[in-house]
């Protein structure tokens, strides 16, 4: 690690090689929390919404100049000391792999494409000098679950500045990479379980009587306050869903058709069928 050079954590500039949704929302989550003033970030692309899109933000909009692509731009990657692959998994070689001259083990490397390991990450950019982020689709409103993984020349520095970086949108967990497919099946495909679940109270609730306007209203502002009191409260969800039920109340008799469906076995089910595909897609 001491052949490493340090990135100057005071005046980094930061790369996206990628254009799209997920690199906007971060570069507006660090603008906005005032980590890195939008001066100090650089994208390419040739489509006039995504420009705009960077634009609006005050992020330096460079052209690219690949005729295989609209977003790869040599420039972005010279002019910044911290680059985050922001691209679709299919495409990740493929661009990694072009890059490679100028990939030198001065700049961190970031890659937030799904299900593509550090290992492979790694050779394609002939230096491993990586770090592997997985945030959730939550980041567009700055309320992402992201779990980041070092690679071998990484070090605990740069760890820590991507962990602020990602901590704009949202929190940040680090763990080992054998235990991404998991996170996938739990925090990566999670907010589909949610918002099917969002639909169906609502269902419940128009089924009940209420408006569907109110009943989507009430059945999402009560999953959100839900989800705020576990992780801004130390008690376990048991004890909060024991301080609801009170003895031969309403919610008692909610949960009892809930548990004789077997719903907590159901999600549990969808958590580990989704991390077993993630392995499978990560294996082929």
């Amino acid at each position: 690690m001491a052949n490493v050079c340090p990135i100057p954590t005071d005046s980094y500039k930061l790369g996206f090689i990628g254009a799209g949704k997920m690199a906007e929302s971060i570069a507006r989550g660090v603008v906005k929390s005032g980590i890195l003033p939008a001066s100090r970030i650089r994208t390419a692309h040739s489509g006039s919404a995504r420009r705009t899109a960077f634009e609006s933000i005050g992020v330096t909009v460079l052209d690219n100049n690949s005729q295989v692509s609209s977003f790869l731009s040599e420039q972005v990657v010279e002019d910044s000391d911290v680059i985050i692959f922001s691209v679709k998994p299919q495409v990740v070689k493929n661009v990694v792999s072009e890059l490679k001259p100028i990939l030198s083990e001065k700049k961190l490397l970031v890659s937030v494409a799904a299900g593509i390991k550090l290992k492979d990450l790694q050779e394609w950019a002939g230096q491993g000098r990586f770090i592997r982020v997985m945030p959730n689709t939550p980041s567009a409103v700055g309320e992402a679950a992201t779990v980041i993984t070092l690679g071998e020349k990484a070090t605990t520095e740069d760890g820590e500045l991507i962990s602020q970086l990602f901590g704009a949108i949202g929190k940040v967990w680090k763990a080992d990479e054998k235990l991404f497919d998991a996170v996938t099946g739990l925090s990566g495909s999670g907010p589909a379980y949610v918002f099917l679940a969002i639909e169906a109270l609502a269902d419940g609730g128009v089924a009940a009587g209420l408006p569907r306007e109110l009943a989507l209203g009430l059945a999402s502002q009560t999953v959100l306050g839900a989800a705020s009191m576990v992780s801004g409260m130390s008690k376990h969800p048991g004890q909060h869903k024991d301080d609801v039920a009170s003895p031969g109340g309403t919610t008692i008799a909610g949960i009892h058709e809930l548990e004789k469906s077997g719903f907590r076995g159901i999600l549990m089910n969808a958590v580990v069928a989704a991390a077993k595909r993630s392995k499978e897609l990560s294996q082929n």
